[in-house]
């Protein structure tokens, strides 16, 4: 239950980020500005976009609820989003900072032209819709547990928050306060992972209450279901626009690295500590609903002071993701389609213009969906929708990068729209035993390696 001390306190940490918040809305003055922050920002300002949006709802309350199921496989998620942060570091970093463009899909554009472009950026656009809905269930449940309202006005009002968090700061709004998340993300997790361990007697009172499996396995589901979505977020990370724009961002390209880097070595832990939470809940409340496991952990066992911080940065955390991840669809919108293929002739202004009213939009059709999936698992809508971003750009990005004199632009199109939709198709018809997000991969690579061998070298 809410109290007064909670209220301040959430009221507070709110108004301190929202201060910094109408800083970023200075920062921009033209499109480049909002999708890529002039190509100026610097180290900690990448790792604050990519951290402030892949640690958010799934990272918190839905490893918890995961852990509260599941166990330690809850850990797939963190785990993999570190991991994937490291490889962009280290190897594409670099050739991504020297093309110069602006999305994921531009880059793809340059290497096999506008066609591979606008694919990529529908299904991009579609595998980064469905993560939206997990950060919105996440909000919900957050809500929901702070403030016992409706489920779909909790819905509403989270939608809103994205709509204002993100549509006058762009990329600088999203990496500014991304920095204070990551610090207050980090000390609230901790402090609640902490206690989880202490109230639950350590790590040895819970190896005793707890089997080994499935609850300290990372394949307590299954080492296929486990593998695939660890894969699934790895590949998903690597291929998605929004990470990678915090790439393009980079003022150079060590900022770029270093903020990559940071962002592999700070997620990991985040995950660990909702783990322990999940785990405590599960074994003292057997029968809560599990997406309530961490909000109740925070409401019941923290300081009304301290409780209201970390309520309030969880909820800045889900909307943080859910911004970067409607930027970074709006971004593709507006430079990938809009840009160059319906008002090539636009201003810099219309552009942003359009950017900010899709928006709107894109918020709005979640609301849609969200409306209908009000009980799902939080993280199934988002490993599925890293495994659908993955299939799309991955294998397509990997080779414009590394085997670009050897592929076609013809079958990188061919790659980039019919890997999307053997996941589809797949997931609606194929059987449940084999992951979509292998069969969109497998289909990508034949390809790639196909044409490679049929068609000629490019010079």
């Amino acid at each position: 239950m809410l109290t007064g001390v909670h209220l301040i306190s959430i009221v507070c940490t709110l108004f301190l980020v929202t201060g910094l918040g109408i800083y970023s809305v200075k920062q921009v003055k033209s499109a480049a500005d909002f999708a890529v922050g002039g190509r100026s920002i610097s180290a900690p300002l990448v790792a604050g976009t990519i951290i402030g949006t892949l640690v958010g709802g799934a990272s918190t309350i839905g490893t918890a609820q995961l852990a509260y199921n599941y166990g330690f496989s809850a850990w797939w998620f963190t785990l993999s989003g570190g991991i994937a942060c490291i490889l962009l570091g280290l190897f594409l970093a670099k050739p991504l900072r020297e093309s110069g463009a602006s999305t994921g899909p531009g880059f793809l554009a340059v290497n096999y032209g506008s066609k591979a472009g606008l694919l990529a950026s529908i299904f991009s656009s579609l595998g980064i819709f469905l993560n939206i809905i997990a950060q919105i269930l996440s909000a919900v449940a957050l809500l929901t547990a702070m403030f016992s309202i409706d489920a779909f006005w909790a819905a509403l009002i989270s939608v809103l928050l994205i709509i204002f968090y993100v549509i006058f700061g762009g990329v600088w709004g999203t990496g500014l306060v991304g920095i204070l998340k990551t610090f207050l993300i980090y000390f609230s997790m901790m402090i609640a992972g902490f206690l989880a361990l202490q109230l639950g007697g350590g790590i040895v009172s819970y190896t005793q209450n707890f089997p080994s499996f499935p609850w300290f396995s990372l394949f307590g589901r299954g080492v296929a279901t486990d593998l695939a979505a660890g894969f699934s977020v790895l590949i998903g990370v690597i291929s998605t626009q929004t990470y990678l724009q915090a790439i393009l961002s980079g003022k150079n390209i060590k900022a770029s690295r270093q903020g990559a880097l940071i962002s592999g070595v700070v997620i990991p832990p985040i995950g660990l500590a909702g783990i322990f939470v999940g785990l405590y809940m599960r074994a003292n409340f057997p029968g809560l609903d599990a997406k309530l496991a961490l909000p109740t952990f925070i409401l019941e066992f923290l300081p009304p002071w301290l409780g209201g911080i970390v309520l309030a940065t969880l909820l800045i955390s889900i909307i943080g993701t859910g911004a970067g991840l409607v930027l970074g669809i709006s971004t593709m919108l507006s430079e990938d389609i809009y840009r160059k293929i319906i008002a090539p002739e636009a201003s810099d202004r219309k552009v942003l213009l359009f950017a900010r009213v899709s928006i709107i939009g894109i918020s709005l059709v979640t609301l849609i969906f969200v409306a209908g999936n009000i009980d799902s698992l939080i993280l199934k809508w988002s490993f599925l929708s890293m495994g659908l971003r993955g299939a799309t750009i991955c294998f397509p990005l990997l080779g414009a990068i590394f085997f670009k004199k050897f592929i076609h632009p013809t079958v990188g199109v061919l790659a980039i729209g019919l890997a999307p939709l053997c996941v589809i198709l797949w997931a609606i018809f194929g059987k449940q035993s084999i992951d979509p997000l292998y069969i969109g991969l497998l289909v990508s690579l034949l390809i790639l390696i196909l044409g490679s061998f049929m068609g000629k070298a490019r010079e």
